[in-house]
């Protein structure tokens, strides 16, 4: 039980009381955690959900800016189930690109100040990537001499699921339990935060959880629909205005369909996936009298376009190529240099950009995703692949 009377105590409810007033996201989901002392087992901070544990030492040294940092850190790793989305990959890494996802949206946010006797993994260039990208970044271009001089985690990230000295253990059963009510902790420390106040990463997540999900396929047709524009014209005039002895246009509809499709075939995208792609467009495509196709895939180019307009070649008979690293940026760069202005440009991929996810003034764009329900792209409309084939 901890003692209320111990100035580290006092100092982590002092730095909560701040983050209420000046972030209340962070100081609502603050309140939720029940402060313990566990100087025994932790070398400096650590959570697993419900709990704030604290080393004395460390939190001695801290000013009341520096714990509301710890504090906000915690609770990131809370809120962005860190723990549970770790899967088959190397902890080492993962715990570094967890603290580079966290850190990031704090220092970025101004929320508390870094404490200066650590060295942080904190890097400008991840910002708004998801734990998965900055991972496989680091996991494909560094090795362990390199990562050792990037910095150091903040806190102690534990395997909750093993048997530890002195602090709790917890089946998966218990840390989806545990997922759970951070969830709706979050639902609601958002609402009472109110809108401006919730970091943009967490208000994504949210609006991903709140918004009803749609079907890969329902989204790819409601999306290809919308490319149709009516317009008006005499040729077809309007029969209600008849009896007015007036002449006024009627409504014209546009039924040629023209998009642009890109297939990330970096690696991760089977031929099969893709080709269950194509088939669906076209299935959709041959509903319309008229459509417009071009197609292509990419890895850090743009390569095998092909175009299909339901009278020549069968888009089915597309052959889809693998290539190597993935540049979104490619795609944009290609249409803008062939002057390419689809009425939607339509992305198939595993959502893993090398750099920026693409140039979303450009044109109307949609992401299907193969493989990770849990990204959010930064704009456009998007669906889940893989995971909507399961309903």
């Amino acid at each position: 039980m901890s003692n209320y009377l111990d100035p580290i105590v006092d100092k982590i409810i002092v730095a909560r009381v701040g983050l209420l007033l000046r972030h209340p996201f962070f100081g609502n989901m603050a309140t939720r955690l029940k402060i313990e002392d566990a100087t025994e087992w932790c070398a400096t901070a650590a959570t697993d959900g419900r709990h704030l544990y604290y080393n004395k030492d460390f939190f001695a040294d801290l000013t009341t800016k520096q714990v509301e940092f710890v504090v906000a850190h915690e609770i990131l790793h809370n809120v962005f189930e860190h723990m549970l989305r770790v899967e088959g990959r190397d902890r080492k890494i993962w715990n570094i690109a967890a603290d580079y996802s966290v850190n990031g949206t704090l220092v970025r946010d101004r929320i508390g100040e870094v404490p200066p006797k650590i060295k942080i993994f904190h890097d400008t260039a991840h910002y708004g990537k998801s734990s998965e990208q900055i991972y496989d970044e680091i996991y494909d271009t560094m090795d362990d001499q390199e990562l050792e001089a990037l910095g150091q985690l903040l806190d102690e990230h534990i395997d909750w699921e093993k048997e530890g000295k002195g602090r709790p253990a917890y089946s998966k059963e218990e840390l989806k339990q545990i997922r759970d009510e951070v969830k709706e902790a979050m639902m609601t420390a958002a609402q009472a935060a109110g809108a401006g106040n919730v970091p943009a990463e967490i208000g994504r997540m949210i609006k991903e959880l709140t918004e009803p999900k749609m079907n890969w396929r329902e989204i790819l047709r409601q999306q290809i629909q919308s490319t149709i524009k009516n317009d008006y014209t005499f040729m077809r005039p309007n029969r209600k205005a008849w009896h007015m002895s007036a002449i006024l246009p009627g409504t014209n509809y546009d039924e040629t369909i023209d998009i642009c499709i890109a297939i990330d075939m970096s690696g991760s995208i089977s031929d099969e996936q893709a080709k269950d792609f194509i088939s669906e467009i076209k299935g959709i495509m041959d509903e319309y009298k008229e459509y417009k196709i071009k197609l292509w895939c990419f890895d850090t180019k743009v390569y095998n376009e092909a175009d299909f307009d339901g009278y020549g070649a069968d888009i089915m008979e597309y052959e889809v190529k693998g290539g190597g690293g993935t540049e979104f940026d490619a795609n944009w760069d290609y249409m803008k240099q062939h002057d390419i202005n689809p009425k939607k440009f339509i992305m198939f991929t595993d959502g893993y950009p090398w750099g920026s996810w693409g140039d979303e003034n450009y044109c109307d764009t949609v992401f299907i995703i193969h493989g990770n329900n849990t990204i959010v792209p930064p704009f456009g409309a998007h669906a889940y692949y893989e995971s909507s084939d399961k309903t």
